[in-house]
């Protein structure tokens, strides 16, 4: 399918044909209040063999969610009828495990945080490239395969956003779950701030960004000291007590 000529496309917007992947047939439903992003997602997403089903608010958004069997959600977070997290608490008492990833402005950070303290699972901030979002969608997809992480005596339950350690279950903000899971991922290896900025925030090295730190010490409120260890001048690691059987 021909891509939609960049006079076309919002300002800003990448659209390119190249290193498109085989089809996958997985479905997705967009609920985006633009006309242009939705047909430009639309015709890009089709191209690079996903099914999508769009809606121009969040009522309408829910109604097809009811409908259908979706794999992921795309969402905006400002809609005209609803605000973005209101029409994701549907989305969630319909489906939990319903992988959705939020659709933001550049300078709307404040919905990029309430977001993903919400239970969004990943955002893309506009405008963006069709590759950008449909490697984040690929990644999500992935993600919702992988229901369970556990390294000993901690276990991460991805979709219910919980963790649980020594029989006690603890909540976990999106971006947590996200940082957790990567320790899991890697047991025993030490992950240094760049790359866990990268893995986990997708973002280049900021020697001045703090980030990291400020979500290792979330984490290790709610899970305890132990459980992710600092190796001084290297980065950090899944402690030893919490991988120990």
């Amino acid at each position: 399918m021909k891509e939609l000529s960049s006079a076309s496309a919002p300002r800003g917007s990448r659209v390119c044909t190249r290193g498109i992947p085989s089809p996958v047939n997985e479905s997705i439903l967009l609920i985006e209040d633009d006309g242009r992003i939705r047909e430009i997602v639309e015709r890009g997403l089709r191209a690079r063999g996903f099914r999508v089903a769009s809606a121009a608010d969040g009522v309408s958004g829910v109604a097809l969610a009811r409908t259908g069997s979706f794999d992921l959600v795309l969402l905006d977070l400002v809609l005209p009828d609803a605000h973005g997290l209101v029409v994701l608490r549907a989305l969630r008492a319909l489906e939990a495990r319903m992988p959705v990833v939020a659709l933001t402005a550049l300078d709307d950070m404040d919905a990029k945080v309430q977001g993903l303290d919400a239970g969004v699972d990943d955002y893309v901030t506009k405008p963006f490239s069709i590759e950008e979002l449909a490697a984040r969608i690929r990644a999500r997809l992935r993600w919702r395969d992988e229901s369970v992480l556990s390294a000993g005596a901690l276990t991460l339950d991805l979709a219910a956003h919980r963790a649980t350690l020594d029989g006690r279950e603890v909540s976990l903000a999106a971006r947590e779950v996200s940082l957790l899971a990567t320790f899991l991922r890697h047991p025993g290896r030490v992950l240094t701030r760049e790359q866990l900025l990268l893995l986990v925030w997708e973002m280049d090295f900021d020697p001045g960004s703090n980030v990291v730190d400020v979500y290792v010490a979330a984490l290790r409120r709610k899970l305890g000291s132990g459980v992710i260890e600092t190796v001084r001048g290297v980065g950090y690691r899944v402690g030893a007590r919490a991988v120990a059987a």
